[in-house]
């Protein structure tokens, strides 16, 4: 178990960039950015013994400054807050007070507004060789993206011996706020990377959420069950969709909010691989990336729509103009947690 640290030589906003790579004894290893709290690398053994990338990203961190890439809006492995997914019409109100946030998609604020945590510097303020375990921290100041209240958010990342990637989630505030984190990684299961929609996935949830025009959720609540939506059984990705959209859609899992258990598992045959999620959360957000245009990944790919998946579990999106969905308001008295784990394995 080990955590190195490598300088990019790169300052924003005279914050230093720095590369943080925990390694376990099984050769797996995970790079993050400082900055984003971006997933760079997640490299583990596949059933030929070979070690394979499974994750999407670049190999120049600078390329994540890239103008052409920061419009395409891809959020390549990187943190996304104050607010995750889509808030209606970019407003909402606490305690009789309104908040208006930026529009930046169509009528609605997206992933935390304009300059989300995504693009920020987070602080190393933790790292234990022995866990194989970096903490990061990012204040919001009061105001930021016109969201209330200083917040105070630790992630920490720790990779364990059995190949799980923990991130953990704590988050203060000093005046009530919207809050809802997610990671926004890019899998890829399939050896030389390409189309995912042979991949099989399982996602544990009975209903999902409607979604209007702008894919924003509307409170109300879908069987999953005859529909192409029906993941509660392994099936390939594209067995039941729609070509032309693929899937980006919030399930509600069957759980237990707050318990850590399993919410979905997808593999590939090729690799032999599994990844596991695991959550607190009480959603898993499917999104099979069909707007994903992404020039000179890594090696020299180019990304495109339906090159990978992502499962961004989290609160309920837009939850906080939904009276009937757990609460996405944290308070000064209370704390937010939020436990999330990916754990590779070979396909049994």
């Amino acid at each position: 178990m080990s955590v190195q640290q490598t300088t990019t030589g790169k300052f924003i906003d005279g914050e230093e960039v720095i590369a943080i790579e925990l390694t376990n004894s099984r050769g797996t290893c995970v790079k993050i950015f400082n900055y984003g709290a971006i997933i760079n690398k997640f490299i583990v053994k596949n059933a030929k013994g070979e070690m394979q990338d499974i994750v999407l990203g670049f190999d120049h961190f600078e390329q994540y400054l890239d103008e052409e890439y920061l419009k395409n809006g891809a959020y390549l492995g990187a943190i996304i807050g104050r607010y995750a997914n889509r808030i209606k019409d970019g407003h909402f109100t606490i305690d009789g007070e309104s908040y208006q946030l930026s529009k930046n998609t169509g009528t609605d604020c997206l992933h935390g507004g304009l300059v989300g945590f995504d693009k920020k510097v987070w602080d190393i303020v933790d790292v234990d060789d022995d866990q194989s375990l970096v903490t990061l921290e990012y204040e919001s100041i009061d105001g930021e993206e016109n969201f209330p209240g200083n917040l105070v958010i630790d992630l920490t990342f720790e990779l364990t011996e059995n190949d799980e990637l923990i991130l953990s989630y704590e988050a203060e505030t000093d005046q009530a706020t919207a809050v809802n984190l997610t990671h926004h990684g890019y899998f890829n299961l399939a050896p030389n990377g390409g189309f995912i929609g042979k991949h099989k996935q399982q996602i544990f949830a009975s209903n999902y959420l409607e979604q209007d025009e702008n894919y924003c959720v509307t409170g109300k609540l879908i069987p999953v069950e005859d529909t192409p939506l029906d993941f509660t059984q392994p099936k390939e990705i594209d067995k039941d969709w729609n070509p032309d959209f693929g899937y980006d859609q919030t399930f509600v899992l069957d759980k237990i909010y707050g318990d850590l258990s399993l919410a979905s598992k997808t593999n590939d045959a090729e690799s032999g691989l599994t990844l596991s999620v695991y959550t607190t959360e009480p959603v898993a957000h499917l999104y099979t990336a069909k707007y994903l245009r992404v020039k000179n990944g890594k090696g020299g790919k180019h990304y495109n729509g339906f090159d990978a998946f992502c499962i961004e579990t989290q609160h309920h999106p837009n939850a906080v103009n939904v009276a009937e969905f757990p609460t996405t308001i944290l308070r000064p008295e209370d704390l937010y947690t939020q436990t999330t784990i990916y754990k590779v394995s070979i396909n049994k």
